[in-house]
């Protein structure tokens, strides 16, 4: 038991002993000094300015389709890209994006095609995917869907 003592005694000194390194003395300082530079430069995001940010169709006829054009501009310094346009339903369809990078300055188009389908007030949101600061932007489409006078009327039954 003495020399089971004694042997756990010699090894916790041995390895306690050891690691008289400084750790802060392992530190290259130029690396240091290259992660400083690199975290002061500041990302230069593109960002997108657009003629709407809403469009409102009115008061439609239920199933009548409709569209209108969005256009952007890229107010930002770097090049804007829009990898992806969503709506929040399938009922409303963005097409005819470019996914060419946008020079700062310059403008593109989408057109937005909803098919006219519900019943009163309407709102759909469309998503863009974009490399701007927050990633997405978003424009909203709204209208007001009145009945069709000529469609048979619904009975409900119970």
């Amino acid at each position: 038991m003495k020399k089971l003592f004694l042997l756990f005694t010699s090894l916790a000194l041995v390895s306690f002993t050891s690691c008289k390194e400084n750790a802060s003395e392992k530190i290259n300082q130029e690396n240091v000094t290259k992660a400083a530079e690199r975290d002061a430069q500041t990302i230069v995001y593109p960002s997108v300015t657009f003629d709407k940010v809403a469009h409102d169709f009115g008061e439609i006829q239920n199933g009548t389709p409709v569209e209108t054009v969005f256009t952007y501009t890229n107010s930002g310094q770097s090049p804007l890209v829009v990898t992806d346009i969503k709506s929040t339903c399938g009922c409303t369809v963005p097409q005819g994006w470019s996914r060419e990078p946008l020079a700062p300055g310059a403008s593109s188009q989408f057109t937005v095609k909803f098919n006219g389908k519900g019943a009163n007030k309407v709102s759909k949101t469309i998503t863009l995917t974009t490399n701007t600061e927050s990633g997405r932007e978003q424009v909203r489409i709204s209208a007001f869907i009145v009945p069709d006078p000529n469609a048979a009327p619904v009975v409900k039954t119970q």
